[in-house]
């Protein structure tokens, strides 16, 4: 058996205390193929008095691709009052994303307390925007998530959108600790499937919302082997990100981080298609 991946991510919250510059160097050196990057990436550089030009610039210069790039989260169920700021959140991803040459914007389900009729409504017109600048977007299921728990909600609320440029972001995390590890994502046909995101759970309960204790592949309980395949059964041809914020990792420095994570993901590979 083999897998049509494009390749290992590192998603910059793996390595958040790192500076950007070094930490898209940590990923190029630390042998990931690509990075990810989210929309604090950039409000961080902007603090810093960087443009947006110029980060653009040291994402090109580091020679990495972008495997997805991060909006603000909460625009699924906003309120009235905060939907123009945050879609516009998501366009300025968009915009990012195009101009480095990435096909995916991702975000996660976020706050907010709008009807699930809302939600799909707010669905529709973010896949209505992403599709404007010739992108998909990818909408994480978080098992925390007050009104979208389950993976199957979030299923619903995509299809009833009816958008084909929004599909599912799946992260190993969150599939491990929702009740579905392994082949628990066996129900979810591959079409639906736009980005794959991963890290290994410890065996105890998460420590945080968002949960702060992700592991490399192999020190914790998700069964890598199950989950690989089922993905390379599936045809998934998209990038795997490895996400994995954790103090220890934070406390180390971002190569040695990267490092370790980039060879442990390859061996729980090498172990899923001998």
């Amino acid at each position: 058996m083999h897998h049509k991946f494009r390749g290992l991510a590192l998603h910059l919250w793996t390595v958040d205390t790192t500076p950007f510059e070094e930490a898209l160097a940590a990923a190029k050196a630390g042998g990931f193929d690509a990075v990810e990057l989210r929309r604090v990436d950039f409000m961080r550089a902007r603090e810093r008095g960087l443009s947006n030009t110029e980060v653009l610039g040291c994402v090109k210069g580091n020679g990495l691709p972008v495997s997805a790039v991060g909006c603000e989260y909460g625009w699924t169920f906003a309120a009235p009052q905060d939907r123009e700021r945050l879609f516009a959140s998501l366009e300025e991803a968009c915009e990012r994303a195009v101009m480095l040459d990435c096909a995916t914007v991702m975000s996660g389900i976020g706050p907010g307390t709008a009807s699930l009729e809302e939600g799909v409504a707010n669905i529709r017109h973010a896949g209505e925007i992403v599709a404007r600048h010739g992108l998909r977007l990818a909408l994480e299921y978080q098992f925390q998530h007050p009104i979208v728990s389950r993976l199957e909600i979030l299923r619903e609320l995509i299809a009833s959108a009816g958008q084909k440029s929004v599909g599912l972001l799946l992260d190993a995390y969150h599939l491990q600790r929702g009740g579905r590890p392994g082949r628990g994502f066996e129900d979810v046909p591959a079409a639906e499937i736009f980005y794959v995101q991963y890290s290994d759970v410890p065996d105890a309960p998460p420590n945080a919302v968002p949960p702060v204790d992700r592991l490399p592949p192999g020190q914790g309980v998700v069964r890598w082997s199950e989950l690989f395949q089922l993905l390379g059964e599936k045809g998934y041809d998209g990038w795997v990100s490895y996400e994995a914020p954790n103090p220890a990792h934070w406390a180390r420095p971002a190569t040695e981080v990267a490092r370790d994570g980039a060879a442990a993901t390859r061996r729980a590979l090498e172990a899923a298609f001998a």
